[in-house]
């Protein structure tokens, strides 16, 4: 796997650099700055992109802007964010449009070196994955009212878990329960968000962005 990385932490980044090739990746680029990146990925077009959302030199969102360029450019570039805090703006837009092949990540968990290998690779497998500490934060907010509310418990879980990216067999692994069963909950879910059946291909996604729209 080919990737490029956008971090202006250098610690981090070389960490990032190492962690890839350790796991027999190839970086095939490293950007510091914001507006290094959108040249970077279009001139070698990585099998993935690990962007920071704050770059040089505004911090504010640059890597989520050039991520979001990228894309609009590379369709099917899998991007994985890196994020030091919850932030529901970034992950809603980053998600929008029933995009696939995206991640959202905390920045804590590139430490844990095998949830972060394996985001990396759910993202460009073409799954959607969110940090676990984002969804929490995103069940925490929710008000009376959102379209959520209408959801049992264990819709709940089986939500959060496939807000985080996991397949059905191992969402079933999760709740000790059979997968005939989770995908009758999501079908639930599915039902109770007004997922239409004939949007089976982003349908997923969209459920992901129920909590964010919440």
């Amino acid at each position: 796997m080919r990737v490029v990385i956008a971090e202006d932490n250098a610690l981090l980044r070389e960490g990032l650099v190492l962690l890839l090739r350790s796991a027999g990746h190839e970086v095939a680029a490293v950007a510091a700055t914001g507006p290094e990146v959108l040249p970077l990925l279009l001139a070698h077009r990585p099998d993935a992109a690990v962007l920071d959302v704050r770059l040089p030199p505004g911090f504010r969102d640059e890597g989520l802007r050039a991520a979001l360029a990228a894309r609009e450019r590379l369709p099917e570039l899998p991007v994985l964010v890196l994020s030091q805090y919850v932030e529901q703006t970034y992950a809603a837009e980053l998600l929008g449009g029933g995009a696939r092949g995206v991640g959202y990540l905390l920045k804590d968990r590139v430490g844990r070196v095998d949830d972060f290998l394996d985001a990396l690779d759910r993202v460009v497998a073409g799954g959607t994955v969110l940090d676990p500490e984002v969804v929490t934060e995103l069940m925490s907010r929710q008000r009376r009212g959102d379209p959520l509310g209408a959801l049992t418990p264990r819709e709940h879980e089986v939500l959060r878990l496939m807000a985080e990216g996991h397949d059905n067999a191992t969402i079933a692994a999760a709740l000790v329960i059979t997968e005939r069963s989770v995908h009758k909950h999501i079908g639930n879910v599915f039902l109770k968000l007004g997922l239409p059946p004939t949007d089976t291909g982003h349908r997923r996604v969209r459920a992901v962005l129920a909590y964010l729209n919440a």
